[in-house]
């Protein structure tokens, strides 16, 4: 039987939901910024024609800085070679994704760039291929057909109205519309650089688990990133292409600060909490639903080529995909949640997956 005191406890204390409700506006919040940053880019990238590994260099250099004075990993217990080495092979693939993604996002829209990137839940076969059991092994592979089918969908065209197949377009309309249908080639641009996402991810859990020396190594991945981007900048501004200005990068305080600071720092810390707090990782269907009522928003302000309907719709196959891609993980975080709440521990031990996504 529960004493008095111990009853008076729990009315004291906020319930589970609400006493994490700030920190899910936060992450909302700062999803929305990156999301506006997005869009600013890809306009300052289509009007100017600048070179998309230039200016994403441009704005990982001064983030890394700021990462480097706010963190200082040369501080504090001195870094092992098991966690530096593999923090440096990160930044390669951190560089890599980004060149990846700027393409992406240049040639195939802000939408695709941004659904792409979960496109790393894949990761989620992957761990139920090694880990899992036969039974759950079928829903991945579900998942997996699903999240095909959303990505076929959006290299169609469903998210604009110029293509969706149930949209009827008035001529004035029609005239306005530049959006052509991409094909599953240039799709597999973002989709690459989702999967590249994931594995970084990956790769930062595995090798800290405690939430302070995953900062401190975050910030020595970025700078790598930065020194791994910067020949790759170099040779662009010296060959470059010709649809874009070959060594041009014509100054936008907002696509730039908004990309140094929402696309790079203030994400990250966000997705941070809501990792450490909320349980909640990027790939997942949770926080695709907060993108997505984001790339709604942001299309509508931005006037851009958009179908909500269609959008709705590859959206939901997508998050129904990513839900049954990452079942074993989910029930995995669950048995955890329970086992620390039963024993009063639920802030003070994450246990992460074998393999999160």
């Amino acid at each position: 039987m529960m004493s008095p005191n111990h009853l008076s406890d729990d009315r004291g204390s906020p319930p589970h939901h609400f006493r994490h409700t700030p920190l899910q506006i936060i992450h909302v919040a700062a999803n929305f910024l990156r999301i506006w940053s997005i869009y600013s880019m890809f306009r300052y990238l289509s009007q100017t024609g600048a070179s998309v590994v230039l200016f994403l260099f441009a704005c990982l250099a001064p983030a890394a800085i700021l990462f480097l004075i706010l963190q200082k990993p040369w501080k504090g217990r001195p870094l092992s070679n098991t966690q530096v080495v593999p923090s440096i092979i990160n930044g390669f693939i951190t560089a890599l994704y980004l060149v990846l993604w700027g393409k992406g996002l240049k040639s195939c829209g802000p939408v695709r760039a941004i659904l792409g990137e979960y496109s790393g839940a894949v990761l989620g076969v992957l761990s139920g291929v090694l880990y899992g059991r036969r039974s759950n092994l079928w829903k991945k592979i579900g998942g997996l057909i699903a999240m095909c089918a959303s990505f076929y969908l959006l290299s169609e065209g469903w998210a604009t109205a110029t293509y969706f197949p149930f949209y009827i377009l008035t001529q004035d309309e029609t005239e306005a519309q530049t959006e052509h249908v991409l094909g599953l080639k240039q799709m597999l641009i973002p989709i690459i650089a989702g999967i590249l996402s994931a594995l970084r991810r990956v790769i930062a859990r595995r090798v800290s688990i405690k939430n302070q020396l995953k900062r401190r190594l975050h910030a020595l991945t970025i700078a790598s990133a930065t020194c791994f981007m910067f020949p790759i900048a170099m040779w662009d501004v010296i060959i470059g292409s010709p649809s874009e200005s070959n060594g041009k990068l014509p100054f936008s305080a907002w696509a730039f600060s908004s990309t140094i600071l929402f696309g790079n720092i203030v994400i990250f810390y966000a997705d941070s909490i809501a990792e450490e707090r909320l349980h909640m990782v990027f790939s997942s269907p949770r926080h695709l639903m907060a993108a997505s009522a984001c790339i709604i928003v942001m299309e509508i302000v931005y006037k851009m080529d958009f179908s909500l309907a269609g959008f709705v719709i590859c959206s939901l196959i997508l998050g129904l995909g990513i839900y049954q891609a990452t079942a074993l993980e989910r029930n995995r975080k669950d048995s955890v949640r329970n086992s620390d709440l039963s024993n009063g521990e639920f802030d003070n031990q994450i246990q992460m997956s074998s393999l999160p996504t």
